[in-house]
């Protein structure tokens, strides 16, 4: 009876402890002039291939078809541990909302994204919350709740590879994605 009471005891202790968070890497806040938003152009045309090519695929239906105007930049990029959204980026969620509201029958995917740093639970949550105040902005300005529907990867679909803050803004980020 005391070794099954021990072994018992023990598979609870290996649970509790595998359900554990890793520890957070302790890095500093980069200084306001070390992030990338200063080329935001750039980083939107170039965030992946399947940004890419849902830009291409939207042209001649109206869902975000001006590859050039406010409707071709598709990602707002956040700070680090942030999910509020830059006051950068008002035109760019007023130009989709308009497009949204302009046509109620469009629909948007809002992609949450985040950097490599923190655990696997706390990411895929940051980048769930970058993807609502995104939805709340949207809606807000007249957008459908019907409209919109949310998803986070968390870091399991970076934009760009690798350990510098250059790679790392370019992956703290909500994708818009038009679709059915």
């Amino acid at each position: 009876m005391k070794r099954i009471v021990a072994i018992a005891l023990l598979m609870a202790g290996a649970a509790l402890l595998s359900g554990c968070p890793k520890k957070h890497n302790v890095i500093e806040q980069p200084n306001a002039g070390s992030q990338v938003s200063g080329n935001q152009g750039d980083e939107g045309a170039s965030t992946s291939s399947r940004g890419l090519a849902g830009d291409a695929g939207t042209q001649g239906n109206g869902m975000g078809g001006d590859a050039t105007g406010p409707l071709g930049r598709k990602v707002i990029y956040f700070d680090f541990d942030k999910s509020e959204i830059k006051p950068e980026f008002a035109d760019l969620v007023a130009a989709h909302a308009r497009n949204l509201t302009g046509h109620p029958n469009f629909r948007m995917k809002l992609e949450g994204n985040t950097d490599e740093r923190g655990t696997r639970e706390y990411n895929i949550g940051l980048g769930e919350r970058r993807a609502q105040a995104v939805r709340r902005a949207l809606m807000l300005q007249g957008v459908a709740e019907s409209q919109l529907n949310t998803v986070s990867f968390g870091a399991e679909r970076p934009a760009a590879e690798g350990d510098d803050e250059t790679a790392w803004a370019k992956n703290r980020r909500v994708e818009l994605v038009y679709g059915p």
